[in-house]
């Protein structure tokens, strides 16, 4: 359990966006308490506020997107995955177009940026929504499940008949450390086929070698190799994690997925805010207050004459 955190200073990064094939400048900007991660978009020079949440969904092909008032930002999964990996809750994230930079494909430039800006505690405790009883989203084989456990922890499988990919499982334990090391720099992947149905359909403008990995029948185009063996189940983690950020708070549980994908993640989300009844919130301001008003336990003296405290429960 810990404070709110925010980044220390405003940092720019400017690429650009993976289906649009535009230039977009994104700029993360301290934040209050309270605020959460709060998306500003630029529009004809008027700046429209869009909060990652998921009730500001919209569908959208082969990425998460948000909008308010016709004001609309894609691919926000990459970046998300960053802020809540390295437990930035509350950040202004500015962008001038619309959709946010694809950078290498990963997280890792995000990462980078969050760690240049620096990273300031804030004085209200962060909540946790902590799972009591297991909530699930299926379609057929593909389903994404989350559990109650005593920490964040995800197990992923993914499965293609493709000689480098077949069946792959990461289970990884959730922390600030963990995911930079382990997740943020995995890149996103397509087969040369399915990149190139993209590109008939006006999508994947801006993918390239350098931002995503591209599957050939046997093999991979990318000169420079994968960074992991299993580099390919390591981005889907990282997408569950950017698209599980749409809850607005850090969560506490077990979540397993099976082939699932983005869509199946933000109904996930969908279902865990509608079960009110399966969660509930840990590490809140009325907590502390609590804590701090709860009277002392008295000492007592032990048998050698020393002065003790009986020890205060989890």
């Amino acid at each position: 359990m810990r404070q709110q955190q925010t980044v220390a200073r405003t940092v720019t990064c400017s690429g650009i966006g993976l289906h649009s094939g535009k230039p977009a400048t994104l700029t993360l900007r301290p934040a209050p308490v309270e605020t959460g991660i709060m998306f500003i978009r630029l529009h004809n020079g008027r700046p429209v506020a869009v909060r990652a949440a998921v009730s500001n969904l919209v569908p959208t092909e082969l990425c998460t997107a948000i909008q308010v008032n016709g004001s609309e930002i894609k691919t926000i999964e990459h970046v998300l995955a960053a802020l809540a990996g390295l437990e930035i809750d509350n950040v202004y994230v500015e962008v001038d177009a619309g959709e946010v930079p694809a950078m290498d494909g990963s997280a890792a430039a995000f990462v980078q940026l969050v760690r240049a800006a620096g990273i300031a505690r804030q004085g209200r405790p962060q909540p946790y929504l902590k799972i009591l009883e297991p909530i699930e989203v299926s379609d057929g084989a593909r389903r994404v499940v989350i559990e109650p456990a005593a920490s964040p922890r995800i197990t992923y499988t993914i499965s293609y008949p493709h000689p480098l990919i077949q069946t792959q499982t990461c289970a990884f334990e959730l922390s600030a450390a963990s995911f930079a090391e382990q997740i943020a720099s995995a890149r996103t992947f397509g087969f040369l086929r399915e990149v190139q149905w993209l590109w008939s359909k006006g999508l994947g403008l801006g993918g390239s070698l350098d931002n995503t990995i591209v599957l050939s029948e046997d093999g991979i185009l990318n000169a420079s190799g994968l960074r992991f063996a299993d580099e390919f189940v390591r981005h889907k983690v990282l997408d569950l994690i950017g698209d599980l950020a749409l809850l607005g708070m850090p969560f506490i549980g077990h979540l397993t997925a099976d082939r699932s994908g983005h869509a199946m993640h933000t109904r996930l989300v969908e279902q865990i805010l509608k079960r009110e009844d399966a969660w509930v919130l840990v590490n809140t301001a009325e907590e502390a207050q609590a804590a701090v008003a709860k009277p002392r336990r008295p000492a007592f003296i032990g048998a050698a004459g020393a002065t003790l405290h009986a020890s205060t429960p989890c």
